[in-house]
């Protein structure tokens, strides 16, 4: 049997105390908050991705090279279109940083980072590993 794998970035864009999500407009987990980022494009880095898809959605920019790898998330069932492995990325900006919903965002709001709510896929735990991180460094 082959499995189709998928590979996708998010970004836990972090601003003081909280993260930057986004209502997502569009199935699965339409209306519902989650990360910003998407599938990774022929010809770039999960880093690149990561940043193209933070600006696309949130109008936020930031550098590649101003993210930070939180980790690789694969469990089989994160999402309900099939097998998506996605690596997930922190950055900060600065405290007046504003967002606004573009591309796949309905809306777009700041969180708590340290009680972020629930959120669509698995990214509720990427969010609190990211910021245990925040706490180590």
């Amino acid at each position: 049997m082959t499995e189709t794998i998928r590979y996708t970035a998010d970004v836990v864009c972090i601003r003081g105390n909280d993260v930057l999500v986004i209502e997502r407009g569009w199935p699965p987990h339409q209306g519902r908050l989650a990360l910003p980022g998407g599938h990774v494009d022929p010809g770039e880095t999960s880093r690149q991705a990561a940043a193209r898809e933070l600006l696309e959605e949130t109008g936020v920019s930031i550098s590649p090279d101003a993210l930070v790898l939180v980790g690789v998330y694969d469990a089989p069932e994160r999402d309900p279109r099939g097998r998506y492995v996605t690596a997930a990325y922190a950055a900060t900006v600065p405290d007046d940083t504003t967002a606004t919903a573009g591309d796949d965002a309905a809306a777009v709001r700041w969180v708590p980072l340290a009680a972020p709510g629930e959120l669509a896929f698995d990214h509720r735990a990427i969010v609190h590993a990211a910021w245990r991180q925040q706490l180590v460094v």
